[in-house]
């Protein structure tokens, strides 16, 4: 029989072993790199990346995505058509938000008609503007009314984030984004401005639960620092690494990379009532004058895929065979010799540090070749969104651009970026807004694909938009984090583990 002197040491050595940290089963702290800071973490005031990467873990959406892309419940667990223009959902009623509070109905309601009110002014207004009534009929049961059928409602619900009715009419639109109250797998601790967003986990989530105890966004504006930190091993995850910055974690024995085509499509937008862009030559000479596959295959390192349409192949609205303008420099020098001297007016293409600045300059030294005066302007995030919504004046004449609706349907990309109503377009053309209308007013898919194929040629011809590639996202992560990222490009933190 053992010691009891051997039997303490050994219950002291389990000890030992059991808090070292190369024995938890779990990180204690996950550490994720951003590009930048959140502009928001009210998830119904702002539509960027950097704040949906962090908000969607405070709070959760009345439908959400799977990791296959199929929409599936969350706070709504079940929904039917009562008409065309009638939906009603089942609402959870084992759900709380952080303060201790039920979710019920009337916050889903209320969710809906905040996101809805143009007073209100929520950048994703155009994306739901098709909903005219939201009432709580019961705790647990909501009806939505549609103007017209909207064949694209649910996939636009899979972004509704439902907030707390009470919280907000409490503390206002202001004090709520400094600290915000979800129902999500987890909390907000604190915001550092300028530094890092740190959250807690939920233990009392309804669903799955956070498996890190703490979660740490910071703003890392280098990628090559995100790369860095990762390699020194004080990140987790670094989010929008480029191919160059992929090969160096290769041979990494502390990070891999993963990576996934979204739905994202990269884009140029031209602002067609600034000259030179009023001119449909100019227009038509940026479309021919870019070497997509050049950008792609030169740069980008073959992750990502052309496109013709600013759509992919996982929308619905996606046409295989539009024909759309492909590089020909000779053809964009004669169209820019055929425009005259307005051609040589300098034309600003905007950026901010979120994009990849090497496709950025291909994209100026393509155009420069075509004869065209390009100069880069590059901004933070937060004022390159302001004026990408500030209308026409404001809007720079040409921006680069990466845009995902999140829903993997067409509604909810060519409408706010084409139709006039929509604070994201410049766009003025009365027989686009109708196709887009009688696109997002029918259930009938054969019609609605019909419409979207005008709307491609119309692009194609007009030039609004040059759509360049479906977008890969490339993700550092250290190697015990298993994630499968998604073209949703979601980080659920609760979808995340740590394997030792």
């Amino acid at each position: 029989m053992a010691s009891r002197s051997s039997k303490i040491a050994a219950i002291l050595l389990g000890l030992s072993l059991a808090s070292a940290p190369g024995a938890l089963l779990a990180k204690d702290r996950l550490t994720v790199d951003l590009v930048n800071e959140p502009s928001s973490l009210d998830p119904q005031v702002q539509w960027n990346p950097d704040s949906y990467y962090v908000y969607r873990n405070i709070f959760d959406n009345l439908l959400t995505r799977d990791d296959k892309g199929d929409i599936v419940p969350q706070v709504a667990k079940s929904w039917k058509y009562l008409s065309d223009t009638e939906i009603e959902f089942d609402i959870r009623d084992d759900i709380t938000f952080h303060d201790g509070k039920k979710l019920t109905a009337e916050d889903v309601a209320f969710s809906v008609q905040r996101i809805t009110d143009p007073k209100f002014g929520s950048p994703q207004l155009g994306q739901f503007n098709k909903i005219i009534k939201a009432e709580a009929t019961s705790p647990t049961k909501v009806k939505l009314t549609t103007d017209g059928a909207y064949p694209a409602l649910l996939a636009q619900l899979t972004k509704l984030s439902i907030v707390p009715k009470h919280v907000v009419e409490a503390v206002g639109k202001d004090a709520f984004n400094l600290k915000p109250v979800g129902s999500g797998p987890y909390t907000f601790d604190t915001w550092q401005r300028g530094v890092q967003v740190t959250l807690n986990a939920n233990p009392n989530y309804w669903g799955d639960k956070g498996p890190f105890p703490t979660a740490v966004f910071r703003a890392v504006p280098d990628a090559a620092t995100r790369v860095a930190n990762l390699q020194a091993g004080t990140s987790d995850l670094a989010v929008t690494l480029d191919s160059d910055l992929a090969e160096q974690l290769k041979n990494s024995q502390k990070a891999k990379v993963l990576s996934v085509l979204t739905e994202r499509v990269a884009y140029l937008r031209l602002n067609p009532t600034k000259p030179p862009l009023d001119n449909p030559k100019i227009r038509q000479a940026v479309a021919y004058a870019i070497d997509k596959e050049g950008l792609i295959d030169g740069i980008l390192g073959g992750y990502d895929k052309p496109v013709p349409e600013m759509l992919t192949p996982s929308h619905v609205g996606w046409v295989a065979d539009i024909k759309a303008p492909s590089f020909d420099l000779a053809k964009a020098k004669a169209l820019v010799a055929e425009a005259g001297p307005v051609a040589k007016t300098e034309i600003e293409l905007a950026t901010s540090p979120v994009f990849d600045q090497r496709i950025v300059q291909a994209i100026q030294q393509m155009l420069t070749e075509a004869g065209l005066n390009v100069k880069i302007n590059m901004s933070d995030m937060a004022n390159y969104l302001k004026r990408a919504q500030g209308g026409l004046d404001a809007t720079p004449a040409l921006s680069f651009g990466r845009w995902s609706c999140a829903c993997q349907d067409a509604d909810g990309v060519l409408f706010p970026l084409l139709h006039k109503s929509s604070s994201w377009s410049v766009y003025r053309n009365d027989k686009a807004d109708a196709l887009l209308e009688a696109a997002r007013a029918t259930l009938d898919e054969k019609k609605r694909l019909d419409a979207y194929r005008q709307i491609h040629e119309i692009v194609a011809e007009d030039v609004p938009l040059v759509p360049l590639y479906q977008v890969a996202a490339i993700y550092g992560a250290a190697k015990p984090l298993q994630w499968q990222p998604s073209p949703g490009e979601s980080l659920f933190l609760n979808r995340m583990s740590w394997k030792d």
